[in-house]
């Protein structure tokens, strides 16, 4: 599929993901800039083409401009694509600010909720930019088969259709396909929950437990993932869609599953700090994310199972056998109810 228009497109962060999803756009045959927050990361993309801290084996073609300075990212850009991890978009959205016009897109690949704030990320950029042109990309898309054009399917959500629209007429090619919704926040809470239930997927497979286990996991954890979501503005049938049951099934069953890594070693009984020490700056979003959901489920009232336990192994140091022998007795309950 070959786009007509060629756009002037920036993308802040240099992660894995933000540099896929460049490499994505520049292969569209767009005018891409990248800008990082850390200069020497950067340096080194320029020089060896290649982003070996985050994105390592695939090479950066020089249509794929390099910035440490985001002003000159960001000049002229007609769609901004952010790339930072939730934890840190505040951030980014307070250097952006002084740089952002009301006419660009703003398309968010962050799958989270901020712990701090507990806003969702569209929240966040109404929060420092107002009224915005607003859409959320999200499913499953792991950064390493995305940058190695392998088939991909993810959805677009905004509630202005021309803008969802306009997200496929640019992102899609042969190899990227976006489906489109109306449910921006569905979209969003699925993005970012599931990444809790991928690191409980992740302790199962670090307790060396079987596939009943894990098919119990995922099937709860859709179910708990739709109950909160619904409670918290989300469309129900997005939850089944590509940004809940699909996102899940990558993040809980990928080699490539930070989450699902960080479950595994605190299935092995380490410890949350030495698991993070080790990852350095790569990011697992649930780690933030079961404090964000748990806290939002008890302000809703809305039973969590799932997350409360996984919220515990992190945070409370929890055991894992125990966490896991105490959903196993809970009372028995019908399924639907």
């Amino acid at each position: 599929m070959n786009n007509k228009t060629k756009h002037r497109i920036a993308v802040l962060s240099d992660g894995a993901w933000g540099s896929a999803i460049a490499l994505l756009l520049a292969k569209n045959s767009h005018e891409l800039s990248l800008w990082g927050p850390f200069p020497d990361n950067i340096c080194e993309i320029r020089k060896f083409r290649e982003n070996r801290r985050f994105l390592s084996g695939v090479e950066f073609p020089p249509e794929i401009r390099l910035f440490e300075d985001m002003r000159e990212a960001v000049e002229g850009a007609e769609i901004v694509v952010l790339a930072s991890p939730s934890q840190y978009m505040r951030k980014t959205l307070e250097a952006f600010r002084a740089y952002h016009r009301k006419e660009q897109i703003l398309v968010n690949l962050a799958k989270g909720i901020e712990t701090k704030s507990l806003l969702r990320m569209s929240e966040l950029c109404s929060l420092f930019l107002g009224e915005c042109r607003y859409v959320v990309l999200s499913g499953p898309s792991h950064a390493e088969e995305v940058s190695r054009g392998v088939p991909t399917a993810v959805v677009a959500a905004s509630d202005k259709s021309g803008l969802v629209k306009k997200v496929q007429e640019i992102f899609m090619n042969e190899r990227f396909r976006i489906y489109g919704s109306s449910d921006p926040i569905g979209v969003e809470l699925g993005g970012a929950l599931k990444n809790v239930f991928a690191i409980a997927a992740g302790i199962i497979d670090g307790m060396g437990l079987g596939d009943n286990s894990k098919a119990a996991l995922f099937t709860r954890g859709v179910a708990e993932m739709s109950r909160l979501g619904a409670k918290l503005g989300g469309d129900p049938r997005s939850f089944a869609g590509l940004s809940g049951v699909g996102d899940m099934i990558v993040t809980c069953y990928s080699k490539f599953s930070r989450n699902r890594h960080v479950g595994e070693e605190l299935g092995k009984g380490r410890k949350i700090e030495d698991i993070r020490k080790e990852m350095g700056l790569v990011v697992a979003e649930g780690v933030a994310t079961s404090e964000s959901a748990w806290r939002l489920a008890k302000r809703k009232r809305v039973e969590t199972p799932l997350i409360n336990e996984v919220r515990s192994i992190i945070y409370e140091e929890k055991n894992p056998r125990k966490a896991l022998l105490d959903l196993m007795t809970r009372k028995p309950k019908m399924e639907f109810k």
